[in-house]
């Protein structure tokens, strides 16, 4: 069973944390990955689009995957369809970062389970900006 961190917690890691990289973030305004990125990207984070299909978003240059991103993350923000989180998982365990944060309406158990075996912190069907605010 999928078990969330406290908000209170959520709040410790969100202040604690600079770069987020956002898999799945979208170049279009209108998109939620946008909105929510450019939100968190305006409150100080560093926003490191993750998306093969796109140049840019947010005035940065995107990388193809995460493997492709130079240095530490803090947290790794996931856009994508539930049914892409073990696939994604399996990835972030393979990167240096801390926290794997999949989106409101995203979740899977099997992901979950991975990550936690391997003493990740996840937090899953959660938007990064509502907690953010929550937790200011």
């Amino acid at each position: 069973m999928i078990q969330n961190p406290t908000r209170e917690e959520m709040g410790k890691i969100l202040k604690a944390s600079k770069r987020i990289a956002v898999v799945g973030l979208s170049d279009n305004p209108e998109r939620t990955s946008y909105m929510v990125s450019k939100a968190m990207q305006d409150n100080g984070y560093e926003i490191i689009p993750v998306n093969p299909s796109i140049e840019e978003a947010l005035g940065v240059k995107a990388v193809p995957t995460l493997k492709d991103i130079e240095g530490h993350v803090d947290i790794v923000n996931v856009f994508r369809r539930s049914e892409a989180l073990p696939e994604i998982a399996k990835e972030f365990s393979e990167i240096d970062a801390d926290i794997f944060w999949a989106q409101l309406g995203v979740e899977n158990e099997e992901a979950y389970q991975f990550l936690k075996d391997k003493g990740h912190t996840v937090i899953m069907d959660r938007c990064i900006k509502v907690e953010h605010a929550l937790t200011k």
